[in-house]
């Protein structure tokens, strides 16, 4: 069951995701997304209910563009969390900060204004998973398998991390996909 995006002030970690768990293939590239189409009106209301986004250096360093969230529909507070600040590009539109996770959380919800703090990055996706700090994970599956990348959540060693079905009937159950070779 569909339930459309609100914008309550949630740290949301969000991605369109290979059916093989990729959010990127190598380099950060995005190229495997081409051809990919969205439910009608979706993009529309994830820069509707976003009020900032949080993202990790090496995605910007792949992608250096504030203006091209959401196909440039989104407009906000854009953050960058880094060791290195210093050997940043200034650029119009991103604040880059040099703290820990959940410190980058304060500063980006206080910026979204009521609005969800979107979480770009997978790195710091886990990092604040692990803090109790994300309220919820989106993900749109794309019809495509990768074999390579960069994968949403990556814990060697680490315990299974149980979650639930929001907008579903039983929280708890898997979820059906099928697919066929294109």
């Amino acid at each position: 069951m569909f339930e459309p995006q609100t914008a309550g002030g949630k740290v949301l970690w969000h991605f369109t995701m290979s059916l093989d768990g990729f959010v990127a293939g190598p380099g950060h590239s995005m190229d495997w997304m081409t051809g990919t189409t969205f439910r009608p009106g979706l993009i529309d209301e994830y820069a509707s209910t976003t009020g900032a986004v949080l993202g990790g250096r090496d995605g910007w360093d792949a992608y250096p563009d504030p203006g091209g969230i959401y196909g440039g529909v989104w407009k906000g507070p854009l953050f960058v969390l880094t060791h290195h600040p210093e050997d940043a590009t200034p650029t119009d539109g991103a604040t880059f900060l040099d703290c820990g996770p959940a410190e980058a959380v304060r500063i980006g919800l206080e910026a979204a204004g009521g609005k969800n703090l979107e979480v770009f990055s997978p790195d710091i996706g886990r990092q604040l998973l692990e803090l109790g700090l994300i309220d919820e994970i989106d993900l749109h599956i794309a019809p495509v398998l990768l074999g390579d990348g960069i994968r949403l959540y990556v814990n060697p060693g680490g315990p299974p991390i149980r979650l639930r079905g929001v907008g579903t009937e039983d929280p708890l159950a898997s979820v059906d996909v099928r697919f066929r070779p294109a």
